[in-house]
């Protein structure tokens, strides 16, 4: 897995607290703007923090690069709604010797990492033979159609693979550029970096969140799982590891 932070709204944390301040002040917005030091910039941030008031939070925002995740990581980021994600696309990309995300806890077992890397091969010699298959098929109809050889091929293989990526697994590894406000990444935290999460998914929040700090450090000072904040809202399904997880995020 690869994540690097590569853009964000410039001096975000200052343009939270102006957007914030002028909830409350007769001032036009340069006064507000010209009145904000470093010092006042981080106590408003604290106060928004206390009072609970998010919604001056969505003017920063975050755009990651993504790379070496599954398809069954996309999934479930994608489920988190208010974010701009491009994803790299197996209907134009053909997948020749596809890369994979293998689960640590097969890769912990031998005779679990053979069987999941043969499924690997098998599904690869599966797609490679599909789209070859496919791709004859269409070839001979576009040239029927009128098409130039050359302009045949392109289009055959493009059409062939559109079907062919349906015999690729959850494993199969791409990359993306996700964006987020900055209130969407403190929900994002919240559920992802909790240790009842999804492992992968739960590595690229982590990692989100620790590259997120560096640009705005009092935005997500306490940005992490719920039980940074309090107590643990899973009830019986907690992990039970409330300290060791609070060492963990004091020191990211």
């Amino acid at each position: 897995m690869q994540v690097k932070l590569l853009a964000y709204t410039p001096s975000p944390e200052a343009t939270v607290a102006c957007a914030a301040k002028l909830c409350y002040a007769q001032a036009d917005i340069g006064t507000v703007q010209k009145g904000l030091t470093p010092e006042k910039t981080a106590s408003f941030l604290e106060m928004l923090s206390e009072i609970g008031h998010e919604s001056p939070i969505e003017h920063a925002s975050f755009t990651f690069g993504i790379e070496g995740v599954s398809r069954s990581l996309l999934a479930q980021i994608t489920r988190h709604r208010i974010a701009s994600y491009s994803v790299q696309s197996q209907r134009y990309v053909k997948e020749d010797s596809f890369e994979f995300v293998l689960p640590p806890e097969i890769e912990a077992l031998p005779e679990a990492k053979e069987e999941f890397l043969r499924a690997m091969e098998e599904d690869a010699r599966h797609y490679e033979r599909l789209a070859a298959l496919l791709q004859e098929k269409h070839y001979e109809a576009f040239l029927r159609e009128g098409e130039e050889p050359k302009a045949a091929a392109r289009k055959a293989e493009k059409k062939a693979i559109e079907d062919a990526r349906f015999v690729l697994p959850n494993a199969c590894a791409t990359k993306l550029i996700c964006t987020m406000n900055a209130r969407s990444l403190l929900n994002f935290f919240t559920h992802r970096c909790c240790n009842r999460a999804q492992w992968e998914i739960r590595g690229l929040a982590v990692e989100m969140l620790r590259q997120v700090r560096e640009a705005a450090p009092h935005i997500f000072e306490k940005a992490g799982p719920p039980c940074l904040r309090g107590s643990c809202p899973e009830g019986k399904m907690s992990c039970g590891q409330a300290a060791q997880v609070r060492e963990k995020f004091s020191s990211l």
